[in-house]
């Protein structure tokens, strides 16, 4: 039972290590555990908005079509997830001092997002049963990070709302939700589709292959860029405070 505990938990808390060492000014750890519990119940959060759209017939369990994988992908999955998501980050970091700089918000938000993928990743590994062992090194590989970039992006705009709010446009506060809520719902119909067509599921796999190499290598990169702004503006923030 540990080793199955431990494959589906331990890729989210290595990728969310990663995130937090890169921080220059580490935040408090009574935060991240509390972001992370956060998006453990954003799981639940999520089916109350999932549950709906499905009785108003927007999404199936079971997609037989690319257009029902595609309405399965984004009303099934993407948007009540993401939703979920984002309202849980919201209420972590609404009225914390601790959000003081704009890394922090990719920080908290891939604890939330880390959190979520854990606790999902957990269902589907113990559901398993005897192919627990494939499942989690398929998650591991693929929804774990996938999940992990979502949140990093949907940091990054939430930092953006929050310390750039009065230099953006309307368009760019609807990004922390929006641009997670397509990257997932690509990624979604993109694993549907391959399993649907087994005539192109080969082509269809190496298209999702290529698109998650891309979203990790973006959310590597943004990761690197602002842990290193972050750091040259704590460096300046100190000179200035030494100068006076």
């Amino acid at each position: 039972m540990w080793i199955i505990l431990a494959a589906a938990i331990v890729p989210g808390i290595l990728l969310l290590y990663y995130v937090y060492s890169k921080d220059f000014n580490p935040e408090p750890k009574r935060m991240i555990y509390k972001g992370f519990f956060y998006g453990c119940l954003s799981v639940f959060v999520s089916t109350l908005i999932s549950g709906p759209l499905m009785k108003l017939g927007l999404f199936v369990n079971q997609p037989s079509s690319f257009a029902e994988a595609l309405q399965t992908s984004f009303f099934g999955a993407a948007i009540p997830e993401e939703s979920a998501k984002l309202l849980m980050l919201w209420l972590l970091l609404r009225h914390s001092p601790e959000f003081d700089e704009r890394y922090d918000g990719m920080v908290y938000a891939a604890a939330v997002g880390l959190g979520f993928a854990c606790l999902e990743n957990l269902m589907y590994v113990v559901s398993a049963g005897a192919g627990w062992f494939q499942v989690s090194v398929t998650r591991a590989i693929f929804a774990v990070p996938g999940h992990f970039a979502f949140a990093i992006v949907m940091g990054y705009y939430f930092s953006r709302n929050h310390f750039d709010s009065r230099k953006i446009t309307e368009f760019d506060r609807i990004k922390v939700w929006l641009f997670p809520v397509l990257l997932h719902g690509i990624y979604d119909t993109l694993a549907f589709s391959a399993e649907l067509s087994p005539a192109y599921s080969g082509l269809i796999t190496i298209l999702l292959i290529w698109f998650c190499y891309r979203l990790f290598k973006s959310t590597r990169d943004r990761i690197l860029r602002e842990a290193e702004q972050n750091r040259q503006q704590s460096i300046h923030n100190i000179d200035d405070q030494y100068d006076q």
